[in-house]
């Protein structure tokens, strides 16, 4: 007579039970993964819960740049460079084009060097980060990509029309 099936798979070495039954933690709703989906972050049922989740999670200390506080206003100069910033790249994202009317609100303005850095510096002050040279407007995708390294500082000036040659290519020779 022969064994079951489910017998033979139990005498496997990699056999580890079949899936297991867990609840969302965001909504509790059950769901069932095998071991190896299981990650030491969350369980979430679906999408709406991955971003509810996300959202709650990547605030303040859960935040990969959380340095202990945030930096407050941008004070003075900000709302003046963060409008003609959006006036030159007309509303849209200077990376992928995504823009204001895809969006349902205007892109993100991001720093090219960030805030932090002007104010970490001391020959520098807060409003120095805040000129037109150092913003472009970016979807917020394409501002999480830079904001992690994703998007070269280079290649983010280039493609706003502040640098003159893509990132990569040799300046022109002068005579």
């Amino acid at each position: 007579m022969a064994p079951e099936a489910g017998h033979l798979r139990r005498q496997e070495p990699r056999w580890n039970g079949g899936k297991l039954t867990l609840s969302c933690d965001v909504c509790d709703a059950t769901v069932e993964r095998y071991p190896n989906q299981v990650t030491g972050d969350a369980t979430l049922c679906g999408p709406e819960c991955q971003y509810e989740w996300l959202s709650d999670a990547f605030t303040g200390e859960g935040h990969p740049n959380w340095e202990g506080g945030g930096v407050g206003p941008y004070g003075k100069g900000w709302n003046e460079v963060r409008e003609r910033a959006l006036e030159r790249d007309g509303h849209a994202c200077v990376v992928c084009g995504t823009d204001d009317d895809e969006l349902g609100r205007n892109p993100d303005v991001h720093h090219v060097v960030p805030v932090r850095v002007f104010v970490e510096t001391p020959v520098f002050a807060e409003r120095d980060a805040h000129t037109l040279d150092n913003v472009v407007s970016l979807c917020p995708s394409c501002h999480r990509r830079a904001e992690f390294g994703g998007i070269s500082r280079a290649e983010l000036h280039w493609r706003a029309g502040i640098a003159t040659t893509a990132p990569g290519t040799p300046a022109p020779a002068t005579v």
